[in-house]
């Protein structure tokens, strides 16, 4: 089944320091492990991530511990 949602994050939320970087974080461009205006994203039950990249017209899908998409 197809799931979506919608988040609304306050302005003032606090984040924790210790996050990581599950997708992108490479800068702007259209490698496997770069993205340019992320969009959207979405996780499955499997812990996969897929991510609208709206300038580069593509759906990436960032597998659990990838360090690139596909």
């Amino acid at each position: 089944p197809l799931r979506a949602s919608f988040v609304d994050i306050h302005p003032n939320a606090k984040w924790a320091q210790n996050g990581i970087t599950v997708a992108g974080g490479n800068g702007l461009g259209s490698e496997t492990n770069q993205l340019n205006r992320p969009f959207g994203l979405y996780v499955d039950d499997d812990q996969t991530i897929y991510v609208a990249d709206c300038y580069n017209h593509r759906i990436v899908e960032w597998k659990s511990g990838a360090t690139n998409g596909k």
